[in-house]
Protein backbone atom coordinates (compact mmCIF):
# COMPACT_ATOMS: atom_id res chain seq x y z
CA UNK A 1 0.00 0.00 0.00
CA UNK A 2 1.04 3.54 -0.83
CA UNK A 3 2.63 5.23 1.99
CA UNK A 4 2.43 8.72 0.81
CA UNK A 5 -0.70 10.71 -0.04
CA UNK A 6 -1.30 12.40 -3.25
CA UNK A 7 -2.26 15.74 -3.36
CA UNK A 8 -5.06 16.69 -5.67
CA UNK A 9 -3.67 19.30 -7.95
CA UNK A 10 -7.12 20.36 -9.55
CA UNK A 11 -10.66 19.57 -9.19
CA UNK A 12 -12.70 20.38 -12.41
CA UNK A 13 -16.32 20.56 -13.48
CA UNK A 14 -18.13 20.92 -16.38
CA UNK A 15 -21.23 22.11 -17.62
CA UNK A 16 -23.48 20.31 -20.99
CA UNK A 17 -22.42 22.59 -24.03
CA UNK A 18 -23.02 22.53 -27.82
CA UNK A 19 -20.36 20.22 -28.90
CA UNK A 20 -20.59 18.70 -32.41
CA UNK A 21 -23.66 19.12 -34.45
CA UNK A 22 -26.64 18.13 -33.00
CA UNK A 23 -24.53 16.35 -29.88
CA UNK A 24 -23.90 17.96 -26.80
CA UNK A 25 -20.94 17.52 -24.33
CA UNK A 26 -19.59 18.17 -20.35
CA UNK A 27 -16.26 17.17 -21.68
CA UNK A 28 -14.67 20.94 -21.40
CA UNK A 29 -14.55 21.20 -17.70
CA UNK A 30 -12.84 23.73 -15.73
CA UNK A 31 -11.10 24.12 -12.40
CA UNK A 32 -12.58 25.45 -9.16
CA UNK A 33 -10.82 27.37 -6.86
CA UNK A 34 -12.43 26.27 -3.54
CA UNK A 35 -13.96 23.24 -2.09
CA UNK A 36 -17.11 21.72 -3.78
CA UNK A 37 -19.50 19.13 -2.98
CA UNK A 38 -18.54 15.52 -3.62
CA UNK A 39 -21.83 13.76 -3.85
CA UNK A 40 -23.30 9.93 -4.64
CA UNK A 41 -23.66 10.98 -8.45
CA UNK A 42 -20.36 13.05 -8.50
CA UNK A 43 -19.48 16.69 -7.82
CA UNK A 44 -21.39 19.30 -7.25
CA UNK A 45 -21.84 21.63 -10.46
CA UNK A 46 -20.60 19.10 -12.80
CA UNK A 47 -23.35 17.55 -15.48
CA UNK A 48 -23.16 15.10 -18.25
CA UNK A 49 -24.72 15.33 -21.30
CA UNK A 50 -25.33 11.75 -22.23
CA UNK A 51 -26.82 9.98 -18.71
CA UNK A 52 -26.64 6.42 -20.47
CA UNK A 53 -22.52 6.23 -21.08
CA UNK A 54 -21.83 9.05 -18.16
CA UNK A 55 -22.46 9.38 -14.74
CA UNK A 56 -24.22 7.40 -12.28
CA UNK A 57 -22.77 6.04 -9.05
CA UNK A 58 -20.03 3.88 -10.75
CA UNK A 59 -18.81 7.03 -12.65
CA UNK A 60 -19.20 9.33 -10.48
CA UNK A 61 -15.79 11.23 -10.57
CA UNK A 62 -12.92 10.56 -13.45
CA UNK A 63 -9.60 11.09 -12.52
CA UNK A 64 -6.54 11.19 -14.75
CA UNK A 65 -2.98 11.45 -14.07
CA UNK A 66 -1.55 14.23 -15.21
CA UNK A 67 1.56 12.34 -15.33
CA UNK A 68 0.09 10.98 -18.64
CA UNK A 69 0.29 14.30 -20.28
CA UNK A 70 4.13 14.60 -20.99
CA UNK A 71 3.35 11.57 -23.21
CA UNK A 72 0.26 13.39 -25.16
CA UNK A 73 2.51 16.58 -25.69
CA UNK A 74 5.57 14.10 -27.07
CA UNK A 75 2.80 12.67 -29.52
CA UNK A 76 0.49 15.00 -30.22
CA UNK A 77 2.41 18.18 -30.37
CA UNK A 78 1.98 21.54 -27.91
CA UNK A 79 -1.80 21.08 -28.39
CA UNK A 80 -3.10 23.79 -26.16
CA UNK A 81 -5.55 21.33 -24.24
CA UNK A 82 -2.08 19.76 -22.86
CA UNK A 83 -1.13 23.21 -20.78
CA UNK A 84 -3.47 22.49 -18.21
CA UNK A 85 -5.31 19.87 -16.41
CA UNK A 86 -9.16 19.21 -18.08
CA UNK A 87 -8.09 18.25 -21.55
CA UNK A 88 -9.46 14.58 -21.02
CA UNK A 89 -12.82 15.83 -19.13
CA UNK A 90 -11.37 14.69 -15.90
CA UNK A 91 -12.64 16.26 -12.53
CA UNK A 92 -9.61 15.25 -10.46
CA UNK A 93 -6.49 15.94 -11.80
CA UNK A 94 -2.87 14.56 -9.25
CA UNK A 95 0.50 13.46 -10.24
CA UNK A 96 2.36 10.01 -8.63
CA UNK A 97 -0.68 7.82 -9.56
CA UNK A 98 -1.28 6.53 -12.85
CA UNK A 99 -2.83 3.29 -14.27
CA UNK A 100 -0.76 1.13 -13.34
CA UNK A 101 -0.62 1.34 -9.49
CA UNK A 102 -4.04 2.33 -8.64
CA UNK A 103 -6.18 -0.64 -7.89
CA UNK A 104 -10.15 -1.65 -8.23
CA UNK A 105 -11.08 -1.71 -5.05
CA UNK A 106 -8.97 1.07 -4.02
CA UNK A 107 -10.68 3.05 -1.46
CA UNK A 108 -9.56 6.85 -0.54
CA UNK A 109 -10.09 9.83 1.57
CA UNK A 110 -10.89 12.01 -0.94
CA UNK A 111 -11.18 15.67 0.99
CA UNK A 112 -13.48 14.53 3.70
CA UNK A 113 -15.52 12.19 1.17
CA UNK A 114 -14.73 8.57 1.10
CA UNK A 115 -14.52 7.09 -2.68
CA UNK A 116 -13.38 3.63 -4.15
CA UNK A 117 -12.29 2.72 -7.96
CA UNK A 118 -15.06 0.85 -9.24
CA UNK A 119 -13.37 0.54 -13.04
CA UNK A 120 -11.42 2.15 -15.36
CA UNK A 121 -12.32 4.58 -18.17
CA UNK A 122 -13.58 3.69 -21.93
CA UNK A 123 -12.64 6.64 -24.27
CA UNK A 124 -15.20 7.40 -26.91
CA UNK A 125 -15.10 9.52 -30.29
CA UNK A 126 -15.30 12.77 -28.05
CA UNK A 127 -11.65 13.08 -26.75
CA UNK A 128 -10.51 12.93 -30.45
CA UNK A 129 -13.10 15.33 -31.57
CA UNK A 130 -12.26 17.72 -28.96
CA UNK A 131 -8.55 17.43 -29.98
CA UNK A 132 -9.20 17.88 -33.67
CA UNK A 133 -7.54 13.87 -33.39
CA UNK A 134 -9.88 11.54 -34.35
CA UNK A 135 -7.10 9.21 -34.05
CA UNK A 136 -6.41 10.21 -30.41
CA UNK A 137 -9.28 7.54 -28.92
CA UNK A 138 -7.27 4.53 -30.68
CA UNK A 139 -3.98 5.83 -29.22
CA UNK A 140 -5.31 6.27 -25.73
CA UNK A 141 -7.08 2.40 -25.98
CA UNK A 142 -3.00 1.60 -27.85
CA UNK A 143 -1.58 3.27 -24.92
CA UNK A 144 -3.95 2.49 -21.62
CA UNK A 145 -3.33 6.13 -20.78
CA UNK A 146 -7.19 5.95 -19.82
CA UNK A 147 -7.46 7.15 -16.05
CA UNK A 148 -10.34 6.12 -13.93
CA UNK A 149 -13.18 6.34 -12.26
CA UNK A 150 -14.69 6.60 -8.43
CA UNK A 151 -17.70 5.40 -6.92
CA UNK A 152 -19.05 7.62 -3.75
CA UNK A 153 -18.78 5.81 -0.60
CA UNK A 154 -19.27 8.76 1.84
CA UNK A 155 -20.45 12.10 0.41
CA UNK A 156 -18.07 15.10 1.78
CA UNK A 157 -16.23 17.86 0.08
CA UNK A 158 -12.81 18.49 -2.11
CA UNK A 159 -10.76 21.31 -3.16
CA UNK A 160 -7.42 21.42 -5.20
CA UNK A 161 -4.36 20.89 -2.70
CA UNK A 162 -6.52 18.51 -0.84
CA UNK A 163 -5.00 14.93 -0.04
CA UNK A 164 -5.96 11.46 -1.88
CA UNK A 165 -5.26 9.14 0.95
CA UNK A 166 -4.97 5.30 0.50
CA UNK A 167 -7.22 3.25 3.39
CA UNK A 168 -7.53 0.06 2.02
CA UNK A 169 -5.64 -2.36 -0.92
CA UNK A 170 -7.83 -5.19 -1.06
CA UNK A 171 -7.04 -6.38 -4.95
CA UNK A 172 -3.58 -5.31 -5.81
CA UNK A 173 -3.24 -7.56 -8.51
CA UNK A 174 -5.96 -6.30 -10.50
CA UNK A 175 -3.92 -2.27 -11.59
CA UNK A 176 -6.16 -0.33 -13.19
CA UNK A 177 -4.05 -0.72 -16.33
CA UNK A 178 -4.50 -4.78 -16.12
CA UNK A 179 -8.11 -4.18 -15.91
CA UNK A 180 -8.18 -1.91 -18.73
CA UNK A 181 -5.82 -4.49 -20.87
CA UNK A 182 -8.32 -7.20 -20.33
CA UNK A 183 -11.44 -5.48 -21.01
CA UNK A 184 -10.88 -2.50 -23.60
CA UNK A 185 -6.90 -3.23 -24.86
CA UNK A 186 -7.72 -6.82 -26.24
CA UNK A 187 -5.62 -8.84 -23.41
CA UNK A 188 -9.05 -11.18 -22.69
CA UNK A 189 -7.84 -12.94 -25.56
CA UNK A 190 -4.60 -14.28 -23.78
CA UNK A 191 -6.61 -14.81 -19.90
CA UNK A 192 -10.05 -15.95 -20.76
CA UNK A 193 -9.72 -17.20 -16.71
CA UNK A 194 -9.47 -13.46 -15.74
CA UNK A 195 -12.36 -12.46 -17.59
CA UNK A 196 -14.56 -15.47 -15.38
CA UNK A 197 -12.89 -14.00 -11.95
CA UNK A 198 -13.94 -10.76 -12.84
CA UNK A 199 -17.44 -10.97 -13.89
CA UNK A 200 -17.95 -12.58 -10.66
CA UNK A 201 -16.19 -9.16 -8.68
CA UNK A 202 -18.84 -7.14 -6.75
CA UNK A 203 -16.66 -4.16 -6.73
CA UNK A 204 -16.37 -3.89 -10.51
CA UNK A 205 -18.72 -1.79 -12.14
CA UNK A 206 -21.79 -3.29 -13.24
CA UNK A 207 -21.43 -2.23 -17.48
CA UNK A 208 -17.75 -4.08 -16.83
CA UNK A 209 -18.77 -6.96 -15.27
CA UNK A 210 -21.31 -7.42 -17.90
CA UNK A 211 -18.37 -6.86 -20.65
CA UNK A 212 -16.03 -9.38 -18.66
CA UNK A 213 -19.12 -12.14 -19.35
CA UNK A 214 -19.38 -11.21 -22.84
CA UNK A 215 -15.86 -11.45 -23.82
CA UNK A 216 -15.80 -15.08 -21.81
CA UNK A 217 -18.20 -16.35 -24.09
Amino acid sequence: MAAAAVIIDAVLVGKVAAFRADESSAIAKRAVDRPVAVTPLGLAGDEQADRVHHGGRDKAIHHYPFDHYAHWRARLGDHPLLSAPGGFGENLSSTGLADAEACLGDRFRLGTALVEISHGRKPCWKLGHRFARPELTALVVETGRAGWYYRVLEPGTVGPGDRLDLLDRPLPQWTVARLFDLLVGGGHRRDPAALRELAAMPVLADAWRTRARDLAG
